[in-house]
């Protein structure tokens, strides 16, 4: 029992440091997301509120709700990867006017943009809940 609860603490976990890194890049360093940070944010930020309350009871119904929008999130950030990536063509950008979502600036550890790091957060967060809500099923 005390395993898949460590499951979903560390999907919490994961979800509280992207939100937290999210806000300290928009609110700290004043960098203003483009329209698919925003969409990959309205995905994180729930997922940190849902999962904590979930570890918290060791709630099942936490992870069956917050799957869901871990797996919109890998969609979106995975798009924005391939994107920024240029794998897809610039014609299939979706941000009008403002920030340039394939135009990634910034980038931490050498060379590692922001989407891929929201990619690999997404993942981890959707395999953790995948298998704790595997271990839990009845």
């Amino acid at each position: 029992m005390k395993s898949t609860w460590l499951l979903l603490l560390t999907a919490w976990l994961l979800a509280m440091l992207s939100t937290a890194g999210a806000l300290f890049i928009g609110e700290v360093m004043l960098m203003t997301p483009c329209t698919l940070c925003w969409y990959q944010r309205i995905a994180m930020f729930p997922l940190a509120v849902i999962l904590g309350i979930a570890s918290y009871s060791n709630d099942r119904q936490g992870a069956v709700y917050a799957l869901p929008l871990a797996l919109a999130g890998t969609l979106i950030s995975g798009y924005h990867t391939l994107l920024v990536a240029g794998w897809i063509p610039k014609a299939w950008i979706p941000c009008g006017a403002g920030v340039s979502c394939a135009n990634q600036k910034l980038d931490i550890l050498n060379g590692l943009q922001i989407p891929w790091l929201s990619l690999v957060a997404f993942l981890l967060i959707s395999v953790l809940l995948a298998f704790y809500l595997k271990k839990t099923s009845k």
